[in-house]
């Protein structure tokens, strides 16, 4: 690190769980960001900001007015833009140290695996179970840490999955295939700092991650009710019929959707 990178990051670095060589693996780091909206903006925002290294965003939308309310990497003057060019323009700003991939397009398929193999950790900041699920058995496949985010209306959820380490669970040990879509923040709203709040633990839970501090997420489901602002914490068990993680079904291997 050069003296300007040590001044920078030197309110984290004074902490003796990150140190000097806590801050280095943040430098190294690849994080790939699946969702440039609500939970990516903050999410990206927070890790930019604490020296992530190599962010890869992946979104195939533009910036409209009604997301300014909450999707905090854009403004008003995005409007129209592609959400991953303006949230590239917003890191950039924040840190040039930080060198950032925008794609726009919908990750899948054969694609996706390969990024998920190149990244470090991967952040799922999507919007429907379709892409979900896919990013699911593609981390599971890789083995790449995934951080899981969703927030709807005043309530929100993160959980972490290790695929290969232990007895760590799968998103789909917790969520079925064949469950009902989501509710969205299209039909049902959202308020704004809920998507704030869940994208920063999922940010938080990255660093610990790349870092190898203390307890993540993994085999736990937090869930926020921003009404009466508590937190709960469920235990996540790792289903021995998953279809995607389970010992009988590791053998298969990744086909295009």
């Amino acid at each position: 690190m050069n003296d300007n990178q040590l001044l920078r990051y030197s309110r984290q670095i004074m902490l003796p769980q990150i140190d000097v060589e806590g801050q280095q693996k943040l430098l190294a780091a690849k994080a790939l960001i699946i969702g440039a909206g609500g939970l990516g903006s903050p999410a990206s925002i927070y890790l930019a900001a604490a020296g992530v290294g190599n962010i890869t965003i992946f979104d195939d939308d533009d910036v409209d007015l009604s997301n300014l309310q909450r999707q905090i990497a854009h403004y008003t003057d995005d409007i129209g833009t592609p959400k991953v060019i303006s949230t590239r323009q917003t890191l950039n700003r924040l840190n040039p140290d930080v060198k950032v991939r925008a794609i726009k397009q919908r990750l899948g398929g054969a694609e996706l695996a390969e990024e998920v193999e190149a990244a470090d950790l991967v952040l799922d900041c999507s919007d429907n179970f379709t892409t979900r699920f896919a990013i699911n058995r593609a981390c599971v496949e890789h083995e790449t840490p995934l951080v899981s985010g969703a927030a709807i209306r005043f309530e929100g959820q993160v959980a972490v999955f290790t695929p290969g380490t232990g007895d760590s669970p799968c998103y789909n040990c917790l969520y079925r295939m064949d469950g009902e879509e989501p509710l969205n923040c299209a039909t049902n709203g959202v308020v704004a700092p809920v998507t704030g709040i869940i994208g920063a633990i999922q940010a938080m839970e990255a660093i610990k991650l790349i870092v190898g501090i203390g307890a993540t997420l993994t085999g736990r489901l937090l869930l926020l009710d921003g009404l009466t602002m508590e937190f709960n914490t469920m235990k996540l068990r790792k289903n021995p019929k998953c279809p995607v993680c389970s010992e009988n079904h590791l053998g298969w291997k990744f086909s295009p959707i």
